[in-house]
């Protein structure tokens, strides 16, 4: 089943649970350790989060805020490899049911090459890839030998693209479009409002695909506002925060005001 065929089904079956949006979370491989990983996409999975990337760590994560870069250069320090990341894809793959996305910087592509690393990640059962530092201007090539492993490129839309952009990004990405809630980087708290609506709106001009809405989601009603525009919440710093203040206790706690009703 494709990645976006996936998402389809699960939109239809979250009409019947009255939940307006699906989730995607995000973990940074080896950070605070593997075995924290595996602890929090339990937790994840108890609360039926749809999609999860895995970033795998870069000493340069130019859209990440403060945080997650913090945690990057922690795992890396610690000795975390992309074969290390590989492994533990394919393990999260073959125990959870949620889908499993590669999130990192072009760098781990280039190093690796792109058809070994297209190979090692179609075979660790990853669904798509998101290189936020690639322009699709230079990722033809990468795309082209992507769809022949059937995986998909998530592009990102953000809010100073011009339509000629936007459709541009639109033409070229598959499985779903991450639409980014704001200028800067991950982190920073975002106000959902009617600007970022009509963001969203423009982005709906250009693709038929899902839109991930994504940076600054922290609560409820950031939920709610994004399944009243979108189809996907992306959670990635407020889940590490929470992580971070007492482990699986705290990160349940979190995603029970998150996902209640």
């Amino acid at each position: 089943m494709s990645l976006q065929h996936y998402l389809a089904d699960c939109h239809e079956q979250l009409g019947d649970k009255n939940r307006r949006a699906m989730l995607m979370t995000h973990v940074v491989c080896g950070y605070p350790s593997f075995e924290d990983n595996w602890q929090a996409l339990e937790v994840m999975q108890e609360f039926g989060v749809e999609l999860v990337e895995l970033q795998f760590p870069f000493s340069e994560p130019s859209a990440d805020g403060p945080l997650f870069v913090k945690a990057n250069q922690s795992a890396i320090d610690a000795g975390v490899h992309v074969a290390d990341c590989f492994a533990f894809m394919r393990k999260v793959s073959n125990h959870f049911s949620f889908k499993v996305i590669m999130m990192g910087y072009y760098n781990t592509v280039f190093k690796t090459g792109s058809d070994s690393f297209l190979k090692q990640l179609k075979e660790a059962g990853g669904e798509a890839f998101i290189l936020p530092d690639l322009p699709v201007d230079e990722a033809g090539e990468l795309h082209s030998a992507a769809a022949q492993y059937g995986l998909d490129p998530i592009l990102l839309m953000t809010p100073t693209n011009t339509d000629e952009r936007l459709q541009q990004l639109a033409n070229a990405a598959r499985g779903f479009i991450y639409t980014v809630a704001r200028k800067g980087v991950t982190g920073s708290s975002t106000d959902m409002n009617q600007d970022l609506a009509e963001f969203i709106k423009r982005c709906r001009q250009h693709t038929d695909l899902p839109l991930a809405v994504g940076f600054g989601v922290s609560k409820k009603s950031d939920i709610d506002f994004i399944g009243e525009h979108a189809d996907i919440a992306v959670i990635g710093t407020a889940a590490l925060q929470a992580w971070e203040q007492g482990g699986a206790v705290k990160l349940r706690e979190f995603f029970t005001q998150l996902t209640q009703s």
